[in-house]
């Protein structure tokens, strides 16, 4: 039997990591808790009407019920299991185990990767995605981590003399934009896999809302910061999402990096929310300037490889 969305609210409670649960009361996060897993992971597990579309999209010919939430034992646990496609990407398939009785061990690996090539192997999914508030799980390869302060505790300081922001009603470096980040892919091969430009409509809204800055350096465009109000993977919780962090080529390697999270949160209108952002774990640069600004890795994914191609 599938549980109701609240009952997979105290679980996900339960894994979070204590800072979060100092920063944000566990009224506010049950009720955010709850609302995500009814609109997204109960849903899915049970109108057959979504699934026959995603299956139409995502894998012609396969039946719509193999696009249904499941949530199956695994060993000692259960889980909520779900079938995903990386970016939307029907060549990128893999499953998610994100709502969970338990937080997953290394011993619990085989089981879960089993239950998963069970319930979803006729779409040859490349891996297991599994949620932790650890940084690590033996076994387990990096994936994405939210990174995150209360915007009160985010204040700039030695910022380097001509550094600041500016509100950008309009979205026009974004060329330039995505040359820096192809430049950084250049330097960096594995950076393309990691993270990318948001869309210049995603932009633009943001700079509609007053969410979009330009980065300048004694008054030259030197990137773009934005954040937004508007992300499911934060499960509705009272924060800001880091939308977007750019610099140009010939503005990095000045150590502006970690300065910009500051310079952002100190530029968004609500003080009493968090700033919270996602970066890949294997991005050390992203990574070591978050952590420098005062943000925490408050938890995240990690990928289990399946065998799928």
């Amino acid at each position: 039997m599938i549980p109701a969305a609240a009952e997979l609210a105290v679980y996900t409670l339960e894994r979070q990591h204590r800072l979060l649960r100092t920063w944000v009361d566990d009224a506010t996060l049950l009720a955010a808790f709850t609302k995500q897993h009814d609109e997204v992971d109960v849903l899915l597990a049970t109108d057959l009407a979504i699934a026959t579309a995603r299956a139409e999209r995502f894998a012609p010919g396969r039946p719509a019920e193999s696009m249904l939430n499941r949530w199956l034992p695994a060993g000692d646990l259960h889980a909520m299991f779900s079938m995903r496609f990386e970016g939307l990407d029907p060549t990128k398939p893999f499953v998610d185990a994100t709502p969970m009785t338990r937080s997953p061990r290394t011993e619990d690996l085989t089981a879960l990767a089993a239950t998963a090539l069970d319930a979803y192997g006729i779409h040859r999914p490349r891996y297991l995605r599994l949620w932790s508030a650890e940084p690590r799980i033996r076994g387990t390869h990096p994936d994405r981590r939210f990174l995150s302060a209360p915007i009160s505790e985010l204040q700039p300081h030695d910022v380097p003399a001509g550094l600041a922001l500016r509100p950008a009603a309009k979205v026009d470096h974004y060329d330039e934009a995505q040359t820096a980040y192809d430049a950084m892919d250049a330097d960096h091969p594995a950076h393309a896999g990691q993270a990318a430009l948001q869309d210049r409509d995603d932009l633009q809204e943001a700079a509609d809302v007053g969410l979009l800055f330009d980065v300048t350096v004694d008054g030259e465009w030197a990137g773009y910061v934005s954040a937004t109000l508007d992300s499911g993977d934060t499960a509705g919780l009272p924060t800001y999402v880091v939308q977007e962090l750019i610099l140009t080529p010939a503005h990095r390697g000045h150590g502006y990096g970690p300065h910009l999270t500051a310079l952002l949160a100190q530029a968004l209108p609500d003080k009493t929310r968090l700033l919270t952002g996602t970066i890949h774990a294997a991005n050390t640069g992203a990574r070591s300037a978050a952590l420098k600004a005062g943000r925490h890795d408050i938890g995240g994914w990690v990928q289990l490889p399946l065998g799928g191609v």
